[in-house]
């Protein structure tokens, strides 16, 4: 919370949240990242890492802020029922007045699927259907589904969201798959990928976007940069990774997301850390 404080006062546009319910063991069997600064991934994570339940803290985000974007990016739909979670994000987006940003996802760590009782095999299906239900609880009254994991009939979901369609919603992934690409094309208003996409993915999501009748510049477009680490223990160099900024911008990226804590171990330098780079994305 002092820290998105911080940020909001020091100009940053947005504080971004990811989550995990609980963690098995494969969690890390890709081998558990060397400098903990570094980004988590699929298959790098200490099982033990802390986790706080992402729409708790951004509540309490949102009650501390009042111009900061609270981007739950991103949040593992398939675990849990689409009712219990529109009413959740309304309510978030209700207490915020617009602020809330969602990235719906499907996530990779199978343990965590099965620890909660939910097909893994599955959750890509159970996701689509999660969009539409929700879609409907929050735009009608009463509302109606029918699908093969979810059906409701002659449901009230009261209070509604802040904008009667819901909260903004981002997609990504570590590829613009045919999924990925349906989801952001009918849903989205802002493109986050795990990694760079392609020149080619790029133009597939322009195409796409223009064939459904949308205008792919009105999408937010979030980049990023990444420290370097010279070893596990070292902190990377902001400047050297603000190097990559302008690149992203000239490819038409809008939003440009960096991790605080790949730069710095002081808690009191992320106000300032923030300030110097919001000062930098200016001058570009």
């Amino acid at each position: 919370m002092r820290i998105a404080v911080e940020a909001e006062a020091a100009g940053v546009d947005a504080v971004m949240l990811s989550e995990h319910v609980v963690l098995g063991p494969a969690s890390g069997a890709g081998g558990i990242m060397g400098n903990p600064r570094d980004y988590a991934a699929p298959g790098n994570q200490d099982p033990a890492t802390p986790w706080p339940d992402s729409l708790v803290l951004a509540s309490a985000i949102a009650a501390a802020t009042t111009r900061l974007r609270i981007a739950l990016a991103a949040v593992i739909y398939p675990l849990r029922h689409p009712l219990l979670l529109a009413k959740q994000l309304a309510t978030l987006d209700l207490l915020s007045e617009g602020r809330v940003v969602v990235q719906p996802t499907v996530s990779w760590h199978e343990q965590e699927y099965e620890a909660l009782g939910v097909p893994f095999q599955r959750r890509g299906a159970i996701l689509d259907e999660q969009l539409e239900a929700m879609a409907a609880a929050w735009r009608d009254t009463p509302a109606a589904y029918e699908g093969r994991h979810f059906r409701f009939a002659g449901v009230y979901l009261e209070p509604k969201p802040f904008r009667p369609d819901g909260p903004r919603m981002w997609f990504g992934g570590q590829s613009l798959h045919p999924a990925l690409l349906r989801r952001l094309v009918r849903y989205g208003h802002g493109f986050h990928p795990f990694g760079s996409p392609t020149p080619e993915e790029l133009e597939r999501l322009r195409t796409a976007m223009a064939e459904a009748g949308r205008d792919a510049g009105a999408l937010e477009m979030v980049g990023g940069i990444r420290g370097t680490f010279a070893d596990e223990a070292s902190v990377a160099d902001l400047a050297q990774a603000a190097e990559a900024i302008p690149g992203q911008l000239a490819q038409g990226y809008t939003s440009i997301c960096f991790k605080p804590s790949m730069f710095t171990d002081d808690l009191e330098q992320v106000g300032p850390l923030c300030r110097e780079l919001v000062a930098r994305v200016a001058a570009y």
